[in-house]
């Protein structure tokens, strides 16, 4: 896998090298010391991947990554001091089209490279998604037994999203009004580490309240739940939230597909599943399985998309009733 640094910081380019080197077959191919200089470098020798950072001099990492994926598109992974203090912009970057956000390792005492196995994990996970095509077919989502009572439940929006999704999940929120009553949950790709913060960023977007999805929480009208852990969120038979390691095997966590699956077996009141943009296939056959189930379904449409990946197999798939934009999801939401 070839590999590039994009960092202004020489001690922190020492800490990404010394992990990259850990591993016999990741190459790195080239440094840059800010964005424009990346931009340069990556139009002569395109690598794989690009470790990005997000705060450097004459060029940022958030415009980097936005002309990059415009005039050379690769797998961008950002990588940060602090995603607190740079939240807008890891979230705007996130919405250009990159993959993910990881802490900078630390060079320790020793000179070995602290938090770099978390770099490697989230670096193992998008080679699968780079170079194997995932199955159209997933097996083992979760095991889920429908026991739901008759007590009606609220309308329910369930959003999945991938690559670029922050952005457009955050033009879906900011056209909803205070009184919107029904319930919305959000599986968004986010590392477990940033997605307090990816809560904290978006109730800035909207003016419904944004929570975490804690074990045993029941959807509400007029609240938005966002998934908040590395293992897949589903809806349980008694309509409370849960989350489970299973599948194990599954690159994407937490899941669309055992999400959007367990909705379909267990929440008995009507539905609307969306499947934003994203790279790969998650949700689209837990969008199928929603379908089949008589709920509506919608795809982000392609020229809106970042990676016009996710909802493309969902279309493959016959799951997809309408391709919309954003903002017309928004307002499509605004009829239920």
């Amino acid at each position: 896998m070839k590999i590039a640094i994009v960092n202004d910081m020489l001690l922190a380019i020492e800490a990404l090298r010394r992990v990259l080197t850990s591993v016999p077959h990741y190459e790195l191919i080239w440094v840059a010391r800010n964005g424009a200089e990346a931009l340069e470098k990556c139009a002569l020798v395109r690598p794989d991947l690009i470790l990005m950072d997000v705060f450097m001099p004459v060029m940022d990492g958030v415009e980097a990554t936005r002309q990059i994926m415009r005039d050379c598109p690769c797998a961008i992974l950002l990588v940060t001091s602090s995603i607190n203090t740079h939240l807008p912009q890891v979230f705007e970057a996130l919405g250009y089209g990159a993959l993910d956000v990881v802490i900078t390792p630390i060079l320790g005492h020793y000179g070995n490279a602290e938090g770099g196995e978390t770099l490697l994990e989230k670096i193992r996970t998008i080679h699968k998604l780079l170079g194997k095509p995932l199955s159209k077919e997933p097996k083992n989502l979760i095991p889920v037994k429908s026991c739901y009572t008759n007590k009606p439940s609220p309308p329910l929006v369930a959003i999945g999203a991938s690559t670029g999704g922050p952005t457009a999940i955050a033009k879906i929120l900011s056209k909803l009004p205070q009184d919107f009553r029904i319930c919305v949950v959000i599986v968004q790709h986010i590392d477990v580490q940033f997605s307090a913060s990816f809560v904290q960023w978006l109730s800035h977007q909207t003016r419904l309240k944004v929570e975490l999805a804690q074990m045993g929480m029941t959807p509400e009208a007029g609240k938005i739940i966002v998934a908040g852990t590395n293992d897949h969120l589903f809806m349980r038979g008694d309509r409370t939230l849960g989350y489970t390691k299973h599948p194990r095997n599954n690159p994407y966590r937490p899941s669309v597909d055992v999400f959007f699956t367990s909705l379909a077996e267990n929440w008995p009141g009507q539905g609307l599943g969306v499947l934003l943009t994203g790279m790969g296939r998650d949700g689209a056959v837990g969008l199928s399985v929603l379908r089949a189930a008589g709920w509506q379904t919608i795809a982000q449409d392609a020229n809106s998309c970042i990676v016009y990946g996710m909802p493309k197999a969902a279309v493959e798939l016959g799951a997809v009733q309408e391709s919309l934009t954003p903002e017309a999801i928004a307002l499509k939401l605004l009829t239920l």
